[in-house]
């Protein structure tokens, strides 16, 4: 992290010891020590208290470490959109391949394994669809991007934002087909 070495910067800048920071921001002179070294971190009153005996301003004092927890915030949330994607693709296969196993063998007790089968899969494919809000992304060359921690240029995501009307109309005509050959299927088992 950044915020020890803003700590000396600033604090060398002042032309203050350590000493006199700690008693300008009412800590111990080893307290100063150990948030300039990253042993730990100071409290929000602090930063404050600091950010004023620098006259900088609390933006500028944790400006590395903002940077830095972003990317990680970052990171965590493309791991997690990997493994909820992956999840969901299992899922979606599986609602592909078994209604009509589970049907025949536990008839109405089938029917209702997949539906809860489906309830899990759709409660993914909502926790998907809100990673793909909050990013803007929806054409498969910009999740492809997002995956992989990568933006597109704007030039290419204009190119995809073109594409997102044709989608969102062929999305919904392949669901209800689908829907539709499933429907079949198990009607024609149940008979």
């Amino acid at each position: 992290m950044e915020l020890g070495k803003q700590i000396k910067k600033y604090r060398t800048e002042a032309n203050l010891s350590q000493e006199e920071l700690a008693d300008k921001v009412f800590v111990s002179r080893q307290t100063i020590s150990n948030w300039e070294n990253d042993k730990n971190y100071p409290d929000i009153n602090s930063l404050v208290l600091m950010s004023e005996v620098f006259q900088v301003s609390l933006d500028h004092l944790v400006k590395g470490d903002l940077e830095r927890m972003k990317k990680e915030i970052d990171k965590q949330e493309y791991a997690e959109f990997q493994k909820d994607s992956t999840i969901f693709s299992v899922l979606f296969v599986a609602l592909l391949i078994v209604p009509v196993p589970l049907v025949m063998l536990f008839k109405w007790f089938g029917m209702v394994l997949y539906l809860g089968l489906f309830a899990i899969g759709m409660y993914f494919a909502i926790k998907i669809e809100k990673y793909k809000k909050k990013y803007d992304i929806q054409t498969y060359k910009e999740i492809v991007a997002f995956t992989e921690g990568k933006s597109l240029s704007e030039i290419e995501k204009a190119r995809e934002e073109g594409k997102r009307p044709y989608q969102k109309a062929l999305l919904p005509v392949a669901s209800a087909a689908l829907v539709v050959v499933i429907a079949f299927i198990m009607f024609a088992i149940m008979k």
